[in-house]
């Protein structure tokens, strides 16, 4: 049997990004194609650093991060547990799961790179045009800078507001 392809699944605490799992596994990773899938998961969230969250270094940050350290570790280990506990309740028990430290854009497209993934997975935030170009949007940088196919998986409007 061939060597299964990578997927990376961007995931982050969003809805969205859950949203975006739960969509891969119920049409890519079933019960059914399990074992004839072309496809590794490989389930990657982007852990911003403590100095982008405190901002400039100054007086007291010394002190202040180590607690913002924690902090993030918990908080990213809390999205991963989430993400292998769906993953666990749709059957995929051989889904990998890494927090890479940096901008979610950066992580992204760098992971592809090492990984040699065939396909990204992001979920859609369903910004406006102009929140997308005051905060940019990971999914936009990733489609054009990722070497590889970039899926982006929207929620129906019936149910976007949830």
């Amino acid at each position: 049997m061939p060597e299964k392809q990578v997927m990376i699944l961007a995931i982050d605490s969003s809805d969205h990004s859950f949203y975006a799992l739960e969509w891969t596994l119920d049409h890519i990773f079933t019960p059914a194609s399990a074992s004839g899938c072309l496809f590794k998961l490989l389930v990657i969230h982007a852990r911003q650093p403590p100095t982008s969250v405190i901002g400039l270094a100054g007086p007291g940050s010394t002190e202040i991060m180590p607690l913002v350290e924690a902090d993030l570790k918990r908080s990213a280990e809390k999205v991963l547990d989430k993400a292998r506990e769906l993953c666990k309740k749709k059957s995929l028990t051989d889904a990998a799961f890494e927090t890479i430290e940096g901008d979610a854009r950066n992580v992204l497209c760098d992971a592809v790179e090492k990984h040699k993934a065939s396909l990204l997975v992001l979920g859609s935030h369903g910004y406006t045009a102009f929140k997308r170009a005051v905060l940019g949007s990971v999914s936009d940088h990733c489609s054009h800078h990722a070497h590889c196919s970039v899926m982006i998986v929207k929620r129906p409007k019936a149910t976007s507001g949830k």
